[in-house]
């Protein structure tokens, strides 16, 4: 017998419209409207320098390409780097899904490509001031720090188009340009999307809907004195949450626990949320522009910034048959239906000095930020506002911060930090505080921060959920020390670290619900003995080859948090490996790789999700088993285009049909995964 709900009609396949439909996309929302309206009219101003950007010399051969066309980054142009990078045209991470989007750290996720996830390994947060605190999506979004600028001396379009079937895709489409030498113009257009995998016949099948457009110039003098690079981007991601997998009575044991081996049935299992979604989005305006005053010794440069972050979630039926759902303790407002809104604002204006030398580099800057926080819940049709929170406007925020390095040879050392300084409760000051010393292949880093809490940790008003609170800063102390090493072919690195955490904030789950239905009481501040943990991490990175065959393998072993860390959870093992075969093919025509590559998690206590809220939260209910996923991938370069065929998730059924991310929610199944990259120079 199959499941309630379930037809033996196969799901609807997620096809890739055709190009000539993208207009049609991207005209869904006003916003984006506008978007394509300003990207036709920066084309039309590109177009009348066509007629500048001649690539072809007398022999038609093509003078461009990889080597002659450079990205710059906003670090860049801070540190007085007017050359940047070559563009990245290699194999060998164009299969790995961690780099298909902006934040390639590890991730715990809801199984599905662009639902909610957080980062998996401890790093201490350098973040001062007010933050929303609604991170849950940052990965799919382009952070100022992701924005490319480019040094092209012809038209450079770059396209990139991967599909797991049926689940997951991706389209880029980049164009930059250089105009007369000194003035470099582009845009960047992403949509990623993602098809349901679980309880396909109940809802509609589209799950992930993400739009992103980022519209950037560069410029800079005839002496070089002068230096600007700013952007507009702007961002929308759509979310159907589904809340995990709902158990059904057949898959419960005779000891009344549940069966998880019998809840990875995917298209054919009920879930928890069917009417909800959780919706992000975002607008940025950012400039930053220097000019030398004395030469490279003394640079003036200055930093805008306003930027905006809408979050909503939507449940048109919170209660549905007036049965309590367990993602929701109470309905605050309405049990017909939950709309549930914040608003952040923040302008910001960096002013500073910066300098360097062969030896000596400096930077010192002061910063003004004002910001804005409007909360609301409105339901019905149409939307009735009925509950709205005071729009927090916060004092205005300074901050005074730099850095200084010395480098002689083999040696180098370096100090930086940025501080908030509270006059009313010196307590309260905020800061980060770090030291860094290299000698040859051993280097070390002391950091020091004290950070206060996120807006929404401190206040929430929702449908569901609301909270008032007072906590104090979280405070790290940590000592990182890193062994690097470069033998021939062989690349050998190992980092420790060892962070004290005071006062450290998390969502945990109310207790009285531990024998009913779970779901997150809301942010607690760790106190007393439990307030003060010790975090101990040992990472390791080998890269090498012997002849064609190369190998790469990372590992992280956490120790401290654990199931018995109320606050903090980390599996005390995290690693990935590759192993592959590469060389040319064809009298050097084509450039390939083959192999295998896997991940690996040890057993633990995954952290848990809010959609309403957009937290993850500590339980002690669910535990993930070890987890080894294995993939086999071909990949092949012929001249500007990058193709890799990829088959996820191989290792399926041995011994499991599948595996958890987060407790209730399954990993994506076996499937095949293909992709190009097109890179044109001219």
């Amino acid at each position: 017998m199959g499941r309630p709900g379930w037809s033996p009609c196969s799901p609807r396949t997620f096809r890739f419209p055709p190009l000539a439909d993208f207009p049609l996309l991207f005209f869904r929302t006003s916003s984006l409207r506008l978007l394509l309206l300003a990207g036709l009219l920066g084309l039309g101003l590109l177009l009348p320098w066509a007629g500048h950007a001649q690539i072809l010399d007398d022999s038609t051969r093509n003078n461009y390409g990889a080597r002659t066309t450079f990205i710059l980054k906003e670090r860049d142009l801070l540190r007085a780097d007017t050359v940047g990078r070559m563009i990245d045209s290699t194999l060998t991470r164009l299969p790995q899904q961690r780099y298909w989007t902006h934040d390639t750290t590890f991730q715990q996720t809801l199984g599905l490509f662009g639902s909610a996830s957080r980062p998996l390994l401890w790093e201490a947060n350098r973040q001062l001031g007010a933050r929303l605190g609604r991170t849950v999506f940052d990965q799919y979004a382009r952070g100022p720090e992701d924005v490319n600028y480019y040094d092209t001396k012809s038209p450079y379009t770059f396209f990139r188009f991967f599909q797991g079937n049926p689940y997951e895709q991706v389209f880029e489409l980049g164009y930059a340009r250089s105009l007369k030498k000194r003035f470099n113009a582009g845009f960047n257009y992403e949509r990623f999307g993602a098809n349901k995998a679980i309880a396909v016949s109940n809802t509609k099948t589209g799950q992930v809907e993400h739009n992103n457009f980022v519209f950037f110039a560069r410029y800079q003098s005839l002496n070089n004195r002068y230096q600007a690079m700013g952007h507009f981007a702007t961002a929308r991601h759509e979310v159907a949450e589904q809340g995990g997998i709902q158990p059904l009575a057949n898959d419960t044991l005779e000891d009344g626990r549940t069966d998880l081996r019998l809840l990875f049935d995917y298209q054919r299992e009920v879930v928890n949320l069917t009417n909800a979604k959780n919706r992000d989005s975002r607008d940025r305006v950012r400039l930053l522009h220097s000019y030398q005053l004395l030469g490279r010794g003394l640079t003036a440069y200055h930093l805008f910034n306003f930027s905006r972050q809408l979050t909503r979630y939507t449940d048109e039926q919170p209660a549905p048959g007036g049965v309590r759902n367990p993602f929701y303790p109470i309905n605050r407002l309405s049990s017909a239906a939950t709309d549930d809104r914040a608003e952040f604002r923040q302008f910001e204006n960096t002013v500073g000095v910066m300098g360097q030398s062969q030896l000596v580099n400096y930077r010192l800057y002061g910063r003004y930020r004002t910001y804005s926080l409007e909360t609301r819940s409105a339901y019905e049709a149409p939307p009735v506002v009925r509950e709205a929170l005071p729009t927090v406007e916060g004092p205005s925020q300074l901050f005074a911060g730099g850095m200084a390095a010395f480098q002689y040879r083999q040696f180098a050392i370096e100090t930086a930090g940025e501080v908030k300084p509270d006059l009313k409760d010196a307590t309260q000051t905020e800061y980060w505080l770090s030291g860094r010393a290299r000698l040859g292949f051993l280097s070390g880093e002391v950091l020091l921060t004290s950070v206060a809490p996120t807006l929404t940790e401190q206040q929430f008003s929702g449908n569901h959920f609301a909270w008032d609170t007072d906590f104090e800063n979280v405070q790290v102390q940590q000592l990182r020390v890193r062994a690097a090493r470069q033998l021939g072919r062989h690349f050998v690195e190992a980092v420790g670290t060892l962070a004290n955490v005071s006062n450290y904030i998390y969502y945990s789950v109310d207790p009285i619900s531990e024998t009913d239905q779970i779901h997150m009481d809301g942010p607690r501040q760790a106190s007393g003995d439990a307030g003060n943990f010790q975090l101990t991490s040992l990472m390791g990175h080998y890269r090498g080859s012997v002849g064609h065959l190369f190998f790469e393998t990372q590992a992280t072993l956490t120790l401290g948090a654990g199931s018995d860390n109320p606050a903090l959870r980390i599996p005390a093992v995290v690693g990935e490996a590759r192993v592959y075969y590469q060389g040319y093919l064809f009298k050097k025509a084509l450039f390939g790789q083959v192999g295998v590559q896997s991940y690996y998690q040890s057993r633990w206590k995954a952290y848990d999700y809010s959609p309403s809220t957009q937290q993850f939260f500590v339980q002690d209910h669910f535990t993930i088993r070890s987890v080894p996923v294995a993939d086999v991938f071909l990949s092949a370069d012929i001249k500007t285009v990058g193709v890799f065929l990829k088959m996820a998730y191989i290792n399926q059924f041995l011994p499991q049909n599948g595996y958890f991310t987060a407790p209730y929610y399954a990993a994506l199944p076996r499937r095949l995964q293909f992709g190009l990259r097109w890179q044109f120079f001219n």
